[in-house]
This record gives structure tokens, sequence and C-alpha cells, in this order.
């Protein structure tokens, strides 16, 4: 502040007239004077700091005149909007803000020249220089003078332009969603729901948003799930809520609909939210027990064909054995004796019992597997090979196969069961070999994963791989009795004990060249599984 000269006129006449003399009087001029070029050089570094701080804010910032006009302005607001100081200085903020927000920040304004509010936030638009729109965080703080008279405003603006895109490709991802999709505060209240929640719901959405997502709970339901949302903002990770159990949803009508939901974090400006992506699963609901009851029904039904099975082909034995005994015994007491059509027909019949008696066993072997009162364990798979081969070595010595195997694991398994199996597939071997060369079968094992996966390799006269799945269905046979008998059911059984073991069955063959057969069984554990195989890898003809 400046002294004028008349004023220090009057400062030295009252010295004077106080009887101060000459030499106090300048003492005390220049501790004046130095104070004031103090006070002055701290002002002046003052205003060098705020101008600094005006111009390098990283928002733009405005004074503004009651009257709408920019007083000043940054630099970083002229970015923001492409104008130039020069030019804005000559505008209102009125002349750039878009028609569809200047009624919402006017309101504003007038509360605060009102005296209702001290500052206000909000979200709007402002028309850049090339008539492009870009979307700003406004701040406004109302400045009054010495007298409390509204002198001017300060206005902080920041350019939200990408959040805002940001914001509507989220919004347009969430509506076209195939799923029900609702947003939800800390507070509970939904804030976004897109048009599947109107269809899942049967909600408008305007009547949704605001109220709290309580609405959507079935009222038995409803206890402790503000527990339920609390615990996630706790710790907010995505999820898939209620694991295990079954959840509803209510509907406007009050009806309830199964749902699976999930849960996401969402981090806005605004705070967390929670993105719930809800699906009706009422038709899963239905199809899975639809699937249920049908697999009970199945079940019930396969019992029944099992039981039916066994106990036909167990009754028969006793009646066909009553036919098969006599005949035979008529073949022998009167062959020759009769003539040659009498010995023809008896022929043809002990011929027939002795197919039936091979059909009725095999049959009550297929029918008992699964029914087996025989208990799991470890299994040597060398020594179950090794006993079907001595059923087998009628067949084995007059083929003249050379059959060789590697080491064999150790399994869990029934034991009766794995020699059929083995039995069936090497027999299976010698009777489909070729003529042109000798018989050569190899079994070998392997580890897949967590299974071991078999295989029985020959060199016979092969399957055409059109015949693959036909080869494993019951009675089902490629060639005719009189060049391979048999009864069709020596690989339905095989497969059947496999998948009996918790593994599969398939088959890979070159007409003419050889066929193989895999299965596999699975391994109970690293330590309890182990190679075994007590002949080795060798000929076990030798």
């Amino acid at each position: 502040m400046l002294v004028s000269t008349s004023s220090f006129t009057v400062l030295i006449g009252t010295l004077v007239f106080l009887g101060l003399n000459t030499s106090n009087l300048s003492r005390s001029l220049t501790r004046a004077n130095d104070e004031l070029r103090q006070r002055g050089a701290e002002l002046e570094e003052s205003e060098k700091r705020f101008r600094a701080t005006f111009e390098q804010a990283a928002v733009g910032i405005a004074h503004v005149g009651p009257d709408g006009r920019w007083l000043r302005v940054n630099q970083k607001l002229c970015d923001i909007v492409d104008y130039t100081r020069e030019e804005l200085l000559t505008m209102t903020f009125q002349d750039i803000t878009h028609p569809d927000d200047l009624d919402a920040d006017l309101a504003q304004l007038h509360q605060m020249l009102d005296g209702q509010i001290d500052t206000y936030t909000m979200e709007k638009r402002y028309f850049k220089k090339d008539g492009s729109e870009v979307w700003i965080a406004l701040t406004v703080a109302l400045m009054r003078d010495d007298a409390n008279r509204p002198d001017y405003f300060i206005s902080v603006v920041a350019d939200i332009t990408e959040r805002k895109r940001a914001e509507e490709r989220f919004r347009l991802v969430v509506e076209a969603a195939p799923n029900a999709m609702i947003m939800v505060n800390r507070e509970g209240r939904i804030v976004l729901v897109n048009l599947q929640t109107e269809k899942v719901f049967g909600y408008p959405r305007d009547e949704l948003v605001g109220q709290r997502i309580d609405v959507l709970v079935p009222e038995r339901l409803r206890h402790g799930h503000s527990d339920y949302r609390a615990a996630f903002f706790g710790d907010p990770k995505s999820r898939l809520m209620g694991a295990g159990r079954h959840l509803y949803g209510r509907r406007r009508d009050g009806t309830e609909v199964p749902v699976e939901i999930g849960l996401n974090p969402i981090e806005m400006a605004e705070g967390m939210f929670v993105l719930a992506a809800i699906v009706d699963i009422t038709e899963r609901r239905r199809a899975e027990e639809a699937l249920r009851q049908r697999t009970e029904e199945l079940g019930r039904s396969n019992r029944d064909l099992e039981q039916f099975a066994y106990v036909a082909s167990h009754d028969l034995q006793e009646p066909l054995r009553a036919i098969a005994g006599p005949l035979q015994l008529l073949r022998r007491r009167f062959q020759g004796q009769l003539d040659a059509r009498a010995d023809e027909y008896i022929g043809h019949a002990v011929d027939g019992a002795g197919r039936m008696q091979a059909l009725i066993d095999d049959l009550l072997a297929f029918s008992r597997v699964g029914r087996t009162e025989e208990s799991w364990q470890r299994i040597d798979c060398a020594r179950e090979l090794d006993k079907a081969l001595r059923n087998l070595s009628v067949a084995i010595e007059e083929s003249g196969a050379q059959i060789t195997h590697q080491e064999l694991p150790t399994v869990r398994a029934l034991s009766g069961q794995l020699t059929l199996l083995f039995q069936n597939l090497v027999g299976n071997a010698i009777k489909f070999r070729s003529k042109e060369r000798p018989v050569q079968i190899h079994v070998g094992a392997e580890t897949r994963d967590d299974t071991w996966l078999f295989r029985v390799a020959d060199n016979g006269i092969g399957i055409d791989p059109q015949h693959f799945e036909r080869i494993f269905l019951i009675f089902q046979r490629l060639h005719t009795r009189r060049d391979y008998p048999g009864t069709g059911i020596g690989l339905a059984l095989c497969k059947r004990i496999v998948e009996h073991h918790g593994g599969r069955m398939w088959v890979e063959s070159e007409p003419g060249t050889g066929t193989t057969f895999f299965f596999t069984l699975r391994r109970p554990g690293r330590d309890d599984v182990h190679a075994a195989g007590s002949f080795g890898r060798g000929n076990i003809n030798e």
C-alpha cells in the first residue's frame, strides 16, 4: 500500500507535535520503507506462484463473471475446447455449453447466487471450436467481495471424454449381453440393468433403477442377503454366487425363477460396484430333471434286462442239457445204423444244441459283468494273461501262434474279468488269423496320464473300418459260422468288462494287414500301481 503526499505531511506534523527529533524520525521512515518493500516483494512472489499454478494446472481453470463471461482462462482450458485465450475472453460459457446441459448448469448457478449452495459439481458437454463435443467434469465455486456481493466464479474443468466413451462402450456391451445384467452399488441399490433383465424379471428398467436389489430376491431368501453383499465388497473378486446351492430370483408377479449368478467387481469413478450376470436356468433344470428321470428309468431297465438275461441263460442250461445229452447218445449208438438222412438230422440237432450251449454260456458271462460279488483288488495283469493263455493252450498249439508281451502293470480290478478279457481278445486274434503267414500276437501297455493304455495286436485278416462300431454290438457277426464259428458276444463282452472298470475300448485295423484292439484301465494312484510283469518281455511259448 502506497502513502500519499498529504498523508506524509500530516505524519511529519504529528511527529513534530509529539516532540520527536529528526534522527528518530529518519530511522522510523527507513524501517517503514523496508517493510513496504518486503511486503511488495512477497506480494509479487505470491502473484508469480498463482500465475504459474493457474497456467500449469493439469485441469482447465477459469474466472467467470456473474454474467457468464470468461474473465481469465488458463492454457489447459484452451486446449480442451480448442479455442485461443483471446477467442474465449470474447465469449460466455453459455456459448460453448451443449443446450441439453445448459438448464441444469444455470439452475446450479442461480442456487449459488442465492446463497443456497457454496459449490457444485456436474458432468456436462462443451462444444469444441470444430463443433465436436467434449465431456467435462465441472466444479464451480463463487467468490464474493468485501461487501459479500458476488464477484466472480472459479471453474475447474477436467476432460472426461475418454471415460465417457468407455462407459458408453460398457453400457452397450451390457445391453447386448445374452444374460440379465444388473449393476449394484455398495448400498445395494440398482444403478444399471439391461433388456434381458426386463425379460427375465418382468420389470421395466425405470422401475428397477434406484430400487434395492432385494426386490429381486424371494422374501424367504432375503435374510442375510445384505451380509453376503457386504462380504463381497469386503473381498471383491469375480466369483460364482451360491456354489452348491439352488438360487432363485423373484419376478414382478411374485413367481420365482431358478437362476445362476456370476458376480464381478467393477471399479468406476464413483467407487466400487458389483455387476451381476444372471442366467435363467429354468429350461436347464427341466432338462436335468428329465435326464435324471430318464437315467433312472434306463438304470431300472438295464437291471431288469440283466436279471432277465441271467435268469434266462441260467435256467435254460438244464433243459438244454436234457436235449443235448440224449442227442449225443443217439449219434454215438445209431451212427451208421440208420440211413444217411437220419444221420444228417441227428448231426444237425447235436450241432445246434452245441451252439445253443455256447450261446447260453456266453450270454451268462455277459450278464454276470456288473453283477459279480467278487471284490476289487490289486491284479497282476501278466498273471491274468497267463491264465487266459492256459485256457487257450489247445488253440495256440493247433494254430502255432507266437504270443509276446511287454512288461504289464498291476491294476485295481476284478481278477476273473481280466482273465476273460485277455482270453477273448487273444482267442479272437487266433480265430481270425491269416492263412498266408504264421500267427503273431503282441500284448503291450503304457501309461497315458492317469490311465494304462493296453493294446492287443495281431497280423490276422483285419477289419474294414466301416464295421468298427458294429463289432462291439452283441450278436453281431461279420462272417458266417461255417467260416468262423462263434456266438458274436466276445467283443461285446470285452467292451462291457472294460467299461465296467471305468475304461474305454476301440479298434484300429486294415483289411489284410492285421488288427489292434486298445483299451484303458484307470490307475488308482502312482504309489499303488507299478509294473509287475512276472514274465518280463519275451515269448510265452518258449
